[in-house]
C-alpha cells in the first residue's frame, strides 16, 4: 500500500489513517511532521520533500496523510493510490471543534483550545484560498492523478475505504 490521503485541515485524515492502519498497518507520516521547523514557520519545501522521500524509502507500505499541495504534487508518482476528502467546511469545523488535544502539536489542551479560532478562521476560507491548502489546488491535484484515486465527501465512508 502506497496511500496518500489529501484534504482541508479537520476533514478526517487522520481518522482515516487510523483506519486503514488497524486494518493492513502501513507506516504513517503526517506532513505536519514535516512541514514545519519549531513553531509555525515553514521549512524549505526541498528540506520537506527531503524527508518525504526519505520515508517513502524506508517504507514498503504506507500512507501520507496531508494539506500541503507543494509537497503532495511531487510525490504523487510515488502514491498507488489517493484518496481526496471533502466532506464540506461545516464538517471540517465541526470536527475542528470536537478534535481531541494533539500533544504531537501542542503543549497542553489549553495551547490547542488556544488556537481553535485560528484553526476554525483558516478552515472556513477553504473553498476561496489559491494558497496550497485550498480547494482549488486539492481539486487540481487529485483531477491531475492518473492511478486510482476516490473522493469521500461523507465520513461515513471512510469506514468502508
Amino acid at each position: 500500500m502506497k496511500m496518500i490521503l489529501l484534504g482541508n485541515a479537520g476533514s478526517g485524515k487522520s481518522t482515516l489513517s487510523r483506519i486503514v492502519i488497524a486494518k493492513q498497518s502501513p507506516a504513517r507520516l503526517s506532513l505536519d511532521e514535516v512541514a514545519f521547523l519549531a513553531g509555525s514557520e515553514r521549512r524549505r519545501l526541498e528540506d520537506s520533500l527531503s524527508e518525504v522521500m526519505r520515508f517513502i524509502s524506508d517504507n514498503e507500505s504506507w500512507i501520507i496523510e496531508g494539506c500541503y499541495s507543494d509537497i503532495i504534487g511531487p510525490i504523487l508518482p510515488e502514491c498507488e493510490e489517493l484518496i481526496f476528502l471533502n466532506p464540506g467546511v461545516e464538517t471540517c469545523i465541526a470536527h475542528c471543534r470536537a478534535r481531541p488535544w494533539e500533544p504531537d502539536k501542542f503543549g497542553s489542551k489549553e495551547e490547542q483550545d488556544d488556537n481553535l479560532n485560528n484553526l476554525i478562521e483558516w478552515v472556513s476560507t477553504y473553498e476561496t484560498r489559491s494558497d496550497e491548502y485550498g480547494l482549488r489546488r486539492h481539486r487540481a491535484l487529485y483531477e491531475s492523478f492518473n492511478g486510482k484515486k476516490r473522493e469521500l465527501n461523507y465520513p461515513g465512508e471512510y469506514e468502508f475505504t
